[in-house]
């Protein structure tokens, strides 16, 4: 019997307080992750497919991570975060003057939020490989037009550098925001609609 019901292969806090908030008692699992930046689109890729493979990629290197350290054998469960705006993506910004040239392009748009999420199972007996279970959440987000003063003191702080499209709409861009249609949680990092229906689907328990 182990305190945690599944591994999350992410850092990323506001998804930790989603899983608490439900019930998932879980353990992060910081795989090694390879050099560089955020992973290129391929040609083609739409922002759905990109989404979907980004958040495969953390949760198979999670797996192969809690076999190689020989940790117990349970799910892992990963997500990936990409907002978009006619086709281009826009994922966390390197740097101050790209946060703000993200916010600039965003301000007084309508775009794209997509949240993929990905729980690698332990394989059937025979098998090496985990079986995946897979889901995207999409959501449309209206911001309002913003002063360039504004997007500025908000770049100066760190707010912006660890978020898809330089914001977070749990934080102070909040007001930036003056509508969504879907998930606010798929928008924050984790869509629980989809993650307890994929986590129903593997038999991973939900604690009160």
């Amino acid at each position: 019997m182990h305190a945690y019901d599944l591994y999350l292969a992410s850092r990323s806090p506001r998804r930790r307080e989603l899983l608490t908030q439900m019930g998932i008692r879980h353990q992060v699992l910081l795989a090694p992750e390879p050099p560089g930046e955020d992973e290129p689109r391929l040609a083609q890729e739409t922002p759905a497919d990109y989404v979907l493979r980004t958040a495969r990629d953390k949760a198979l290197r999670g797996w192969h991570w809690l076999q190689q350290q020989q940790l117990p054998c349970l799910p892992v469960l990963a997500s990936d975060t990409c907002v978009s705006l006619d086709e281009t993506i826009f994922g966390k910004p390197r740097d101050h003057d790209e946060a703000v040239t993200f916010l600039k392009h965003l301000s007084g748009t309508e775009h794209d939020v997509r949240t993929a999420v990905v729980l690698a199972c332990p394989p059937v007996p025979g098998n090496t490989s985990p079986i995946l279970i897979e889901r995207v959440s999409h959501t449309r987000v209206w911001m309002r037009a913003l002063q360039t003063a504004e997007i500025e003191h908000y770049c100066n702080g760190r707010e912006p550098y660890d978020k898809a499209g330089g914001y977070g709409i749990q934080g102070p861009a909040a007001r930036f925001i003056t509508r969504i249609d879907g998930s606010h949680t798929g928008v924050m990092g984790l869509p629980l609609f989809e993650t307890l229906g994929i986590l129903e689907l593997a038999g991973v328990p939900i604690h009160d």
